[in-house]
């Protein structure tokens, strides 16, 4: 018998999977694409067909039953829906099953001195928690994310992205960025789904922002990358940094952001 958090945990596990199959086409996969169509994407007679996988079994899947789930089914069922790496990672977070494909984690130990480490740093940096809430941030970062990381303001970024009007003229292509941060913390919090935190932040978000509710019933999955990150600052105008984000050892709920000048 499964608790509540676990059918949560299942039925998101169901409606992740169907919205990976809905996005496939015949052809993305081989198949003929003359059939007529009800519903977008492929069949679920298709994605279990291509996952050597029973139709029963994959229909009671994405109904969010209590079903055995193995790592073996649910690596098969990841070839045959051509999910990304952080999108396999996602589907067996959302299952509680190791992934066979996944290397074995260090035994490193997270040291309190990484907070600190960031004052020692001279671009913007910052560490954020398995929220996404701001644990430690520097001088520049204080600067360079005004209305966020500065004097009392909101320490969540989440929220200061959907929630702050500021946010909207702050971040450059602000739709795309927005759009790709929710998927981002999708993958990354998909483990923790049932932490009433996260549950509550997102039950608000939802809440208060039309665009964020959008982007998460979208069931988009996408790891948290690096790459160009462009602002339009109150004082300082445009600038133009590149983005890199690292996984603390032995505490990969932590992420450490620093943002260098292009």
């Amino acid at each position: 018998m499964m608790t509540a958090e676990q059918a949560g945990q299942r039925h998101e596990l169901g409606d992740f999977v169907r919205s990976m199959r809905e996005r496939l086409t015949p052809r993305d996969v081989g198949l003929p694409t003359g059939l007529r169509r009800r519903t977008p994407g492929l069949r679920r007679e298709e994605a279990a067909q291509l996952a050597g996988l029973s139709v029963t079994w994959y229909t009671w899947l994405e109904q969010g039953r209590d079903i055995s789930l193995s790592p073996q089914a649910l690596s098969r069922l990841a070839a045959a829906l051509r999910l990304g790496r952080a999108e396999r990672a996602y589907l067996f977070a959302l299952a509680a099953r190791r992934d066979p494909d996944e290397a074995s984690p260090g035994n490193g130990t997270a040291q309190a001195a990484a907070l600190s480490a960031v004052d020692f740093i001279s671009a913007p940096a910052y560490i954020l928690d398995r929220a996404w809430n701001a644990l430690r941030w520097n001088a520049a970062a204080r600067h360079l994310f005004a209305g966020w990381l500065d004097g009392s303001a909101e320490r969540n970024l989440l929220r200061f992205i959907f929630l702050e009007p500021a946010a909207r003229s702050f971040i450059s292509d602000y739709r795309t960025r927005a759009r790709r941060v929710v998927a981002e913390f999708r993958a990354d919090v998909s483990s923790h789904l049932g932490d009433p935190e996260i549950r509550d932040l997102v039950a608000e978000l939802e809440r208060e922002s039309g665009p964020f509710s959008r982007y998460w019933r979208e069931h988009a999955v996408l790891g948290r990358e690096g790459g160009e990150r462009t602002f339009h600052h109150p004082t300082d105008g445009f600038l133009r940094y590149e983005q890199v984000t690292f996984a603390l050892v032995g505490r990969p709920d932590l992420k450490l952001t620093i943002l260098t000048q292009a």
